[in-house]
């Protein structure tokens, strides 16, 4: 892989980190997903990166249960159920949206919800 590629690689991974990190405080933007993108970015660019991210003691246990068994922890499963669905109150409330456009974006809500809660929970570890 030529410099320049490796480059902006590596530059996107970095953004993805900083748009994770601002998920943390952040309620709609999620966080794991940009993490996701960082780790797959890094193994690109800097397998040394991805590793330390991997290993990171508070972003590498999701990631690795993702990574590993396609797993999301409960806690984060009614985290994000609670979210979404505060985020469609307040869309409802705050907007007052059409009634097709407020339909639409609880079909998309609903099904996303529905395959986070379909996800398996990580296997206990000692």
């Amino acid at each position: 892989m030529n410099l320049s590629m490796r480059l902006a690689l590596l530059s996107l991974a970095w953004l993805m980190v900083g748009l994770g990190i601002v998920g943390i405080f952040l309620p709609l933007l999620p966080t794991t997903p940009f993490l996701l993108l960082a780790v797959w970015l890094f193994s690109r660019s800097s397998p040394r990166l991805a590793k330390w991210l991997m290993g990171h003691p508070l972003f590498g246990p999701p990631l690795r249960d993702w990574r590993e068994e396609g797993a999301i922890s409960r806690r984060a499963k009614i985290s994000a159920v609670l979210l979404m669905s505060l985020a469609l109150i307040y869309l409802w409330v705050a907007f007052e949206p059409p009634a097709i456009a407020l339909l639409v974006v609880t079909g998309i809500m609903f099904i996303c919800g529905a395959f986070i809660v379909s996800r398996p929970e990580p296997p206990n570890k000692p």
